[in-house]
């Protein structure tokens, strides 16, 4: 962050964020003494280079932007950070009183812009609430605190004989509580679940400070599910900060298999019917042409069969000698033949490290866009984009995995880079691709996401995706935020007066 806060400091127009810092430095102190009466004075932080580091998140535009030096949205006005949730609320009631504008941050990993503070938000920073509470082993659920670290909660439930079923990419550098305000999905969704289907139960802040506890339950019948309301509302209807989930007992046994096919139809409806057969894979990931070929040189058996399919069963050693044998039947009438494993073991051992970081510190302009397809419009779909991308820039590099699939349809997941340039000809490029990747989802009656969630960066599209289902969120967020104090600005919802307004 130094070479960073040269840049705004020196650099003209950039230097806009430090010298907002120098105007409003003194203006909040009182605020800031206020909440750390609350959580105490180290756990309050309002110097410059901390809130460098909170005014953006992963959001690759974001990235961009603090390469160049300059921001996306603005500063946060301080970093505050609550060990519970009776300290959320406390914050929650004290910031309400005082019109003063909040974001539940955990590490800032999310990929749409939804921690980026627009109109200088406190940020509220959920790291010092990192603990499981209780382990339930009889109705296998767990209660952890919001702000654990999910590889850290992995693997403490791991030494205890158990598995939440929820392996995201980003699960080293993500929180539980990331997981349910995104509404995530792990790489083993097709059998576990996303994790609205994982979470049963919920304590949340909601904007006037008042407490909610969801209790988990098997199911229920008493109206709408008030839980969902929260899952995926990214912080603008209140702060999730304990959640309740289902755990499973870790696996007896794993057969992991590599199929070569020789398209991408061939691969999908193998996948299809085996979801539609009632198979449970733990890991489906099917690879196009393009991003197989980066990960089986010197693999004969996809010069013919170019199109690569990771294969997973999980659980007790009947069951996935039975599933493997079923799921290779389905793999032989779709014309599937086995591979050799390497290229399955090479990504178990990189599963969790994202690549790119490395290609924007080269200068690339790198983004990930992942959509929801049905079945019977997923392969068209698929090339319609890959088309769409090569017209706005022939010079891009475009490929795309599906890992997540189901019985009526799968996560399309795409990468598109464009080769260093100045940001005044890369940038509405990579505006044009988000439109054309967005518009041929919904073309094809997809969803725009399908883990990633909203943010600020997919707003543009939340009308089209809705219609007037978008009213109803909006009521929503009327209701339980009148002062449009929780996130403002994020998932296609009203911003604040005054906002810096993020025009990808």
């Amino acid at each position: 962050m130094t070479n960073l806060k040269h840049a705004i400091a020196l650099n003209g127009p950039e230097a806009r964020a430090l010298e907002q810092h120098r105007q409003d430095a003194g203006a909040g102190e009182e605020l800031a003494g206020a909440l750390a009466q609350i959580v105490g004075a180290q756990n309050v932080a309002t110097d410059f280079d901390t809130l460098i580091r909170y005014g953006r998140d992963c959001l690759p535009y974001a990235k961009y932007l603090y390469r160049s030096g300059d921001l996306p949205g603005t500063l946060p006005a301080a970093v505050v950070r609550p060990a519970n949730t009776q300290e959320m609320a406390s914050i929650v009631k004290l910031t309400r009183e005082r019109g003063a504008r909040v974001i539940p941050v955990g590490t800032c990993s999310g990929v749409l812009g939804g921690a980026i503070p627009l109109c200088r938000e406190i940020s509220l920073d959920t790291s010092r609430m990192d603990k499981i509470v209780k382990i339930d082993e009889v109705n296998r659920t767990v209660t952890v605190q919001a702000g654990m670290n999910g590889g850290d909660f992995e693997q403490a439930l791991n030494e205890k004989g158990w598995t939440a079923g929820h392996y995201p990419q980003s699960i080293n550098i993500s929180t539980v509580g990331g997981w349910a305000a995104c509404r995530g999905g792990g790489q083993a969704s097709s059998r576990f679940g996303k994790i609205e289907d994982i979470v049963i139960g919920l304590t949340i802040v909601l904007p006037d400070g008042e407490v909610l506890a969801i209790a988990p339950q098997a199911r229920r019948a008493v109206g709408p599910s008030v839980k969902d309301i929260f899952i995926g509302s990214e912080g603008t209807l209140g702060i999730v900060t304990e959640l309740t989930l289902r755990i499973w007992a870790v696996p007896q046994a794993t057969e992991d298999l590599v199929i070569a096919f020789p398209d991408v139809g061939a691969a999908t409806s193998c996948a299809r019917d085996m979801m539609q057969a009632e198979l449970r894979p733990a890991i489906v990931r099917i690879y196009d042409a393009e991003e197989t070929a980066s990960r089986t040189s010197g693999l004969d058996v996809f010069q013919s069969l170019p199109v690569m399919m990771f294969l997973s069963f999980s659980g007790l050693r009947p069951l996935v000698a039975a599933e493997k044998s079923v799921g290779l039947e389905i793999v032989a009438r779709h014309g599937g033949k086995e591979a050799p494993t390497g290229p399955f073991r090479d990504w178990r051992e990189s599963r969790y490290v994202s690549a790119s970081q490395s290609w924007t510190d080269k200068g690339y302009f790198m983004d990930t866009v992942e959509v929801t397809l049905p079945w019977s419009t997923l392969v068209n779909g698929y090339e319609r984009m890959a088309e769409r991308v090569r017209a706005v820039s022939p010079d891009a590099h475009f490929g795309a995995h599906w890992s997540h699939v189901y019985p009526d349809g799968a996560c399309q997941y795409m990468t598109f880079r464009l080769p260093p340039m100045p940001d005044a000809e890369a940038l509405p490029l990579h505006a044009a691709i988000w439109d054309a990747l967005q518009e041929v989802a919904l073309d094809c009656g997809g969803t725009i996401s399908h883990h990633h969630g909203v943010g600020v960066f997919r707003g543009k599209w939340m009308r089209r995706e809705h219609g007037v289902a978008l009213d109803v969120l909006q009521a929503l967020k009327d209701a339980l935020d009148p002062g449009n104090l929780f996130n403002p600005g994020k998932m296609g919802l009203r911003q604040a007066d005054g906002a810096v307004r993020i025009n990808p």
